[in-house]
């Protein structure tokens, strides 16, 4: 997988404005995903930010570019841990376990699980929504459907599009944060 699809599609992660961003790329062998990750790692972890594959499907694998700390952080929330416990994930107390968690679920089901909202950063308020009502009933859609505070996730919203305009044409460490 290429810098610029990394860039393209988790520009807001990488800028420091979101907790991540999952992506699928297109890949010919678990080995050449393997390299591509060592190699993005290397630039990633020393400036706190971290790619790990989630799910492999056929040609494609599903990629989680975050940043641990605000993980931890979100994943801390009273809130989003009432959530993760009420969706199975027992005694996940360190972010790291949740992800692992996280990453079980969608290899071994074929539902995609709502709760990874959480992992992405965003407001558990709207995860719940999301879960609760079964996706209807939002008051604003954007990277997410909202359920909440319409005027916050708006301005989140435009703050992502528009450092995902920004970033087009730069090199990754560029856009790093």
């Amino acid at each position: 997988m290429s810098d610029e699809l990394v860039v393209s599609q988790c520009a807001p992660t990488l800028a420091g404005l979101k907790t991540a961003n999952m992506f699928s790329a297109e890949y010919e062998s678990r080995e050449e995903v393997t390299a591509e990750l060592r190699r993005l790692n290397a630039v990633l972890v020393p400036r706190g930010l971290r790619i790990v594959p989630m799910r492999f499907m056929q040609s494609r694998v599903l990629l989680y570019l975050y940043r641990p700390e605000a993980l931890r952080r979100d994943l801390a929330d009273s809130a989003a841990q009432d959530i993760l416990r009420e969706c199975g994930y027992g005694k996940c107390s360190r972010a790291e376990s949740c992800l692992s968690c996280l990453i079980g679920r969608l290899r071994n089901n074929a539902d995609f699980p709502h709760e990874v909202g959480l992992f992405l950063g965003y407001p558990p308020e709207d995860v719940r929504g999301f879960i609760e009502n079964q996706a209807s009933g939002f008051k604003l859609i954007g990277c997410w459907k909202v359920y909440g505070d319409v005027d916050a996730a708006r301005k989140k919203f435009e703050s992502f599009e528009s450092c995902t305009l920004r970033s087009r044409g730069k090199a990754l460490d560029e856009i790093i944060q």
